[in-house]
């Protein structure tokens, strides 16, 4: 088992930033990739950004060049720094980890909302 537990989140103001923080702990050499992903009320939870183990990272178009994505193995952290955010951000954001080939499992922190005030 995996758990992962998300903090930052909070409220500012569009162009405003924030750096959302995700501690893993439990079997953490099961995980492969891990990743934010967000979800906006009544809509769909959506990825934002995922890094694989070895560190290739991807961005969905709305949060390229704003929002950076990073993991410290040492510490079992991911992190996701989030430049000029924009009212559009505002959503809960979990962090997930997954285990890749062959069970492809994924593991989901509690959330952390982020709002951003136009």
């Amino acid at each position: 088992q995996v758990q992962l537990v998300e903090s930052g989140g909070g409220l500012v103001q569009a162009g405003g930033s924030l750096r959302l923080s995700c501690a893993a702990s439990g079997s953490i050499l099961s995980i492969d990739t891990m990743g934010w992903y967000r979800q906006a009320p009544g809509k769909q939870r959506e990825m934002v950004a995922t890094i694989t183990s070895r560190g290739s990272t991807n961005y969905a178009d709305s949060v390229k060049d704003r929002f950076t994505i990073s993991r410290d193995k040492a510490k079992n952290a991911l992190y996701l720094q989030m430049n000029n955010l924009k009212p559009e951000d505002t959503a809960v954001y979990y962090c997930n980890g997954n285990t890749g080939w062959p069970y492809n499992h994924n593991y989901w922190g509690q959330g952390t909302q982020v709002t951003v005030s136009s």
